[in-house]
C-alpha cells in the first residue's frame, strides 16, 4: 500500500490478556495476517520500550566532552574517576569524538558489549520532535513523521507485507502457524502493531493455564445447534455491521486456538537454568526496586523454546515495557547522583538483558533474537534544579543480541546546545534492522513500511542522504569474534622456549583487574605471574621461569569475561 493509498481510520476495540502473571496484548493479527510459517527466517525482533523518556546522557556518557556535560549537570552528574562508583569506560578502541562511558549500575551493559552483544546508536530522533510523551509515542510507533496521522503501525505493515497475500480471519491459525504474529506486554493496545482498518485484540488473565481454562469456558464456545451470541440475519452479513460482528466472534473462537496453544508451549518449556535478576541490590525509591523486565524477559524465552527445536512459537515481534523514565525530579538521590531511580533502572536493563542473552545461549536460540530499545524522547543537555531532567529530543538506542554489528554508531552530542540533536532519524534505524535482521526486501521498506528510503536516500531536509548504518549482520559468525580480538588479546610470549624469563603482552579494552597464572601440562597451578587492576591498553610482564624445571607449561589470563591460555616451553 502506497501513502498516497493509505486510508487513516482508528481501531476500534481491545480484551487484556496476561499470560504467566504477565499482562500482554496477543495480537490476533488481522490483516497482519500472514502466517509466520510461511516466513522465510525464523527471526525475532524484541522491541524494549522505555517509557517516559529515559535520559540518555546519564545512560551513555559523554567522555571527551565530560566537563561540559558536568557543568551543566553539576547535581546529577556520574563521576568519571575518584569515586567507587564511577563511569565505566566503554571502548578505548573508539575515535575520541565517539567515547563515551555507561552508568555504573550498567556494568552487565560492559559485559555484553565486550562480548560483541551490544551496539549503541548516538542522537536518535525524529525533525521537529515536540517532546510529548503521547505524540512521540504514536509517532515512532506508526513510523511516519511530525505531521503524519497514520492508523497502522510499522510493524503492523511489516507482517502485513511479510505473509503476504494469507489474510486473517480466513488463513489464520493453521497447522502450519498456530501462534500469533505479535506479542505485546502490557495492557495497552500499542498503535505499532496496528494495521489499516483492523483492530488488535488481547484476553486477560494470570496465567496460561487459567487462561486456557476461562476461553474454554466461553458461552460461544459450546455448540448446541444454536448461537448463543446473538448472531444478526443472514442478509446482513456482509453489512458494516455484519463483517464486524462476524470479525470479532472469529477473534473470540481463535482465542480458544491461541489459548490452549500458548499453554501448550509454556508448560512443555523448562524453566531457566540461568539466574534472573528480581531487585536492585542498592537504595532506591519505593517502587524502584524490583526487575519489572526480567518476568517478561523469562516468558519470551520459554514460550520461543517450546521444550526443544521447533517446539516454540513462531512470533515474530515482542514489545516489552519499562515505566519510570520520566524524571524531572529526584532522578538521583540528592547525597549521591550514582543512586536513585535512575541507577536503579540502568540496572534493570543491562542486568535483565544479560540474563535474557544468557538464558537464550542455553536454550539454543541465541542465533534468532534481536532486541531493540526506543523511547519516545531523550532528555535536556541541562539539569534542572529538582535533581532531575525536563523533556528533550534525540537520545541513544541500543541493540542487543548475537547479530549485532557491535560498537558505537555515531558521535558524542554537542552539549552547548539545549537538547541532543539528531544524528540518525528513527526510522532508519528500525529500515536497516528490518533489511539486515529480518530480511526485509529493500523496496518493501521503502514503499510499504516506512514510504521513503531511510537506508540510503536523501534526507528530508534535503542536507545530504542518509550514511551506511549497518546494525545487524546476516551473516552472525565472525563477527564478535573480530571485535572482540581488537579490543582483548593475549599476545605469544617471548623467549619462547625461555630457560630465564620470558615477556608476556596482553590487551585489554578497559580498566579491570588482571589476572595472569602459570599451570603445568596437568592444569595445575604453578604460580601467579599477575594479580593487579591495569588500565586500558597493551601491557608487558616479565616472567621469571628460572626455578622451573624443563618442560611444557601454559600461561593463562583472566579478565572479566575475557580468559585465554597459551603455551610456553622451558628449557634447561
Amino acid at each position: 500500500m502506497k501513502r498516497r493509498n493509505f486510508v487513516k481510520k482508528l481501531s476500534l476495540a481491545a480484551l487484556p490478556f496476561t499470560l504467566g502473571g504477565i499482562p500482554l496484548r496477543l495480537m490476533a493479527e488481522n490483516s497482519l495476517t500472514r502466517m509466520a510459517g510461511q516466513s522465510t527466517n525464523d527471526r525475532v525482533l524484541i522491541i524494549l520500550q522505555l517509557h517516559g523518556g529515559n535520559d540518555g546522557l546519564n545512560s551513555i556518557i559523554p567522555v571527551e566532552a565530560y566537563d561540559l556535560y558536568y557543568q551543566w549537570r553539576a547535581n546529577i552528574a556520574i563521576p568519571a574517576k575518584n569515586s567507587l562508583r564511577k563511569m565505566i569506560a566503554l571502548d578505548s578502541t573508539l575515535p575520541a569524538d565517539a567515547q563515551v562511558g555507561l552508568h555504573p549500575d550498567m556494568i552487565a551493559m560492559k559485559d555484553l558489549y565486550d562480548r560483541g552483544r551490544m551496539t549503541v546508536v548516538q542522537g536518535v530522533s525524529y525533525k521537529n520532535n515536540n517532546g510529548s510523551h503521547f505524540r512521540g509515542r504514536d509517532i515512532s510507533f506508526m513510523g511516519g513523521g511530525f505531521d503524519d496521522y497514520f492508523s497502522s503501525g510499522w510493524v503492523g505493515r511489516y507482517l502485513q507485507q511479510e505473509f503476504e497475500p494469507k489474510i486473517y480471519p480466513n488463513d489464520f491459525p493453521n497447522p502450519e502457524m498456530k501462534d500469533p504474529l505479535a506479542i505485546e506486554m502490557g495492557s495497552d493496545v500499542s498503535l505499532i502493531f496496528h494495521q489499516d482498518g483492523n483492530i488488535p485484540t488481547s484476553i486477560s488473565l494470570n496465567n496460561p493455564e487459567s487462561f486456557a481454562r476461562l476461553v474454554d469456558e466461553l458461552e460461544g464456545f459450546t455448540d448446541e445447534g444454536v448461537d448463543p451470541r446473538g448472531k444478526p440475519p443472514i442478509a446482513l452479513d456482509n453489512s458494516p455491521y455484519g463483517k464486524e460482528l462476524n470479525w470479532i466472534l472469529g477473534l473470540e473462537e481463535k482465542s480458544e486456538d491461541y489459548a490452549q496453544r500458548l499453554y501448550d508451549v509454556y508448560r512443555n518449556a523448562p524453566l531457566s537454568s540461568v539466574t534472573y535478576p528480581e531487585r536492585y541490590p542498592f537504595n532506591a525509591p519505593r517502587g524502584s526496586m524490583r526487575n519489572g523486565l526480567t518476568p517478561q524477559l523469562q516468558l519470551i524465552a520459554r514460550l520461543l523454546d517450546g521444550g526443544g527445536p521447533g517446539l516454540g512459537v513462531k512470533t515474530k515481534v515482542f514489545l516489552v515495557k519499562m515505566g519510570g523514565f520520566d524524571t524531572h525530579a529526584e532522578q538521583v538521590e540528592s547525597y549521591d547522583p550514582t543512586m536513585g531511580q535512575h541507577a536503579a533502572l540502568m540496572y534493570h536493563i543491562s542486568s535483565a538483558m544479560k540474563a535474557f542473552q544468557d538464558d537464550l545461549k542455553a536454550r539454543g536460540l541465541e542465533d534468532r533474537v534481536l532486541t531493540v530499545t526506543t523511547s519516545e524522547f531523550g532528555r535536556r543537555v541541562r539539569a534542572n534544579g529538582s535533581y532531575g531532567t525536563d523533556h528533550g529530543t534525540g537520545a541513544p538506542v541500543m541493540i542487543f543480541g548475537k547479530g549485532v554489528q557491535p560498537g558505537v554508531v555515531g558521535k558524542v552530542p554537542d552539549l552547548n546546545l539545549q537538547n541532543v540533536e539528531m544524528q540518525y532519524d528513527y526510522r532508519q534505524v528500525y529500515a536497516n534492522l528490518l533489511r539486515d535482521w529480518m530480511l526485509v526486501d529493500e523496496a518493501k521498506i521503502n514503499n510499504d513500511i516506512f514510504f521513503k528510503d531511510f537506508i540510503n536516500g536523501p534526507k528530508e531536509d534535503g542536507s545530504g542522504n542518509y550514511e551506511p548504518m549497518p546494525l545487524a549482520t546476516q551473516v552472525i559468525s565472525g563477527v564478535q569474534e573480530n571485535f572482540i580480538g581488537n579490543r582483548f588479546s593475549l599476545g605469544d610470549c617471548y623467549p619462547n622456549p625461555a630457560s630465564a624469563f620470558t615477556n608476556i603482552e596482553f590487551k585489554i579494552n578497559n580498566t579491570n583487574l588482571v589476572d595472569i597464572s602459570l599451570k603445568n601440562s596437568k592444569g595445575q597451578l604453578i604460580k601467579s605471574l599477575l594479580h593487579e587492576e591495569r588500565t586500558e591498553g597493551t601491557h608487558i610482564i616479565k616472567a621469571d621461569v628460572s626455578d622451573l624445571p624443563a618442560g611444557i607449561y601454559f600461561y593463562q589470563m583472566k579478565t572479566g569475561f575475557f580468559n585465554e591460555s597459551k603455551k610456553l616451553i622451558v628449557i634447561r
